[in-house]
């Protein structure tokens, strides 16, 4: 790793605040991770709806108190008082205040929530109100903190930029503008956004040598600013705390399964995790197995889920919304294989997780999956239900093909190890401080 000059690098908590997480959070929190082990004091600015008060002590219950919850603003009715007060608000951007981390609040129940931090932040309702000045005024919200950090960086297209600080934002894929049907975003928005965030931006970080590629043919002016840094997996804790003795047991007990004796698939359910064909093609594989989905319903068509009730009802599918990291690494160890022919993916983390643990993961050619995955995943057609099928019956009969599989995620895993991912960083940081000095 190249050695390291001390900076303070602040995060965003744009997802950390959201009650289940994403795999956003999950790079947050693993990114605060890699910095402090850089050697980096690293600053957390969230954006909750906390009051502003006088009272250190009511700002810390307050903040925990509404982790917690995140309940959403209320919506008010137009033309009232208080509608045209936030109406005003949107273009004055709200105070970042530090929350006072005493001790004194049993925060262990976070523990699993929260990243590593130096000096936690919050300005009220940063994010709802920056995307409504973006879409306003089409400009980046600019806010202002005492001693800022000397790197901001953002974890997703965020329309805020911290005065002061070198920002940096992480453009994790390009979904809704290359597969526009399968999310639910604004694409006129989205794409303006992307454009005005790259031209105000110190640097732009992206995950995957395919999600570089992706940007810059919609965005080719980026050349030169945009890096690749890859992901790494922090889940050691998860893997190594816990016996298998100890995973088998909490399966069995929570959820009548038994060790191998399923496919497994995690994240959320929606049109580019390709999970309709995942399911049709499990289904059809008639496999003795069977499919353990875990993830939270995103957003769905009658054609992605038209088979998942008759897979519940017989038996074959077991659906669970949301699990904590410890129950869903249990259920991990013991799959017979991750399903992961997904259509996009800026990196495809899950795929790292599964080697991590040594299961055998099945990946599509689509997106970063290859990069992944490499020679260690069992590859197939992601728009092809019979190639996904036969791969399914593949990992479903063949031992010698899971053993070898699992033998070869080792050594695919290490290839983003937590060195590697903060030796990017730290060459990305660099290179941002000296483009800024010349």
């Amino acid at each position: 790793m190249l050695k390291e000059t001390q900076l303070r690098i602040g995060i965003d908590g744009f997802n950390l605040g959201l009650e289940k997480g994403t795999g956003v959070a999950t790079y947050a929190r693993t990114l605060s991770r890699a910095l402090t082990g850089m050697g980096h004091p690293v600053d957390v600015l969230y954006g909750l709806d906390i009051p502003k008060s006088n009272s250190p002590a009511i700002m810390e219950i307050n903040f925990f108190d509404t982790l917690c919850s995140a309940p959403q603003p209320r919506k008010r009715s137009i033309f009232t008082k208080k509608w045209w007060q936030d109406r005003s608000q949107i273009i004055i951007a709200p105070k970042v205040i530090k929350i006072p981390i005493t001790g004194r609040i049993d925060a262990r129940s976070f523990s699993e929530r929260l990243p590593i931090f130096d000096r936690l932040f919050n300005a009220r309702n940063l994010f709802r109100k920056a995307e409504e000045h973006f879409r306003l005024t089409g400009k980046l919200m600019p806010i202002h903190m005492n001693n800022p950090p000397q790197i901001m960086h953002w974890t997703y297209p965020i329309p805020v930029q911290l005065k002061g600080a070198l920002n940096v934002y992480t453009l994790h894929d390009i979904v809704p503008l290359r597969l526009p049907h399968t999310t639910l975003d604004n694409k006129t928005y989205y794409f303006r956004l992307l454009k005005k965030i790259g031209e105000q931006s110190s640097a732009l970080c992206t995950v995957s040598e395919a999600s570089k590629k992706d940007i810059l043919s919609f965005f080719p002016e980026f050349d030169g600013k945009l890096y690749n840094t890859y992901q790494t997996s922090d889940n050691k804790d998860a893997i190594s705390n816990y016996s298998d003795e100890e995973c088998v047991t909490e399966i069995r007990s929570k959820f009548n399964l038994t060790p191998k004796e399923y496919f497994i698939f995690f994240g959320s359910l929606e049109p580019k995790k390709n999970i309709g064909r995942i399911i049709e093609a499990f289904l059809a594989s008639n496999c003795r197995r069977q499919l353990v989905l875990v993830g939270a319903m995103a957003w769905k068509t009658e054609n992605e889920l038209r088979y998942l009730d008759h897979g519940i009802a017989t038996g074959r599918i077991m659906l669970i919304n949301y699990l904590p990291e410890r129950t869903l690494f249990a259920l991990l160890r013991q799959a017979r294989a991750l399903l992961f022919p997904s259509l996009s993916e800026g990196f495809g983390l899950p795929v790292l997780e599964a080697m991590n643990c040594g299961v055998p993961t099945l990946i599509s050619e689509e997106g970063a999956l290859p990069e992944v995955g490499g020679n260690a995943s069992l590859r197939t057609n992601a728009y092809d239900i019979k190639a996904i099928a036969d791969s399914i019956r593949k990992l479903d009969q063949d031992d010698a093909l899971c053993e070898a599989l699992s033998i070869a995620g080792y050594h695919q895993a290490t290839r983003f190890s937590m060195e590697s991912y903060q030796e990017l960083l730290s060459k990305m940081y660099h290179s941002m401080l000296s483009l800024a000095q010349n």
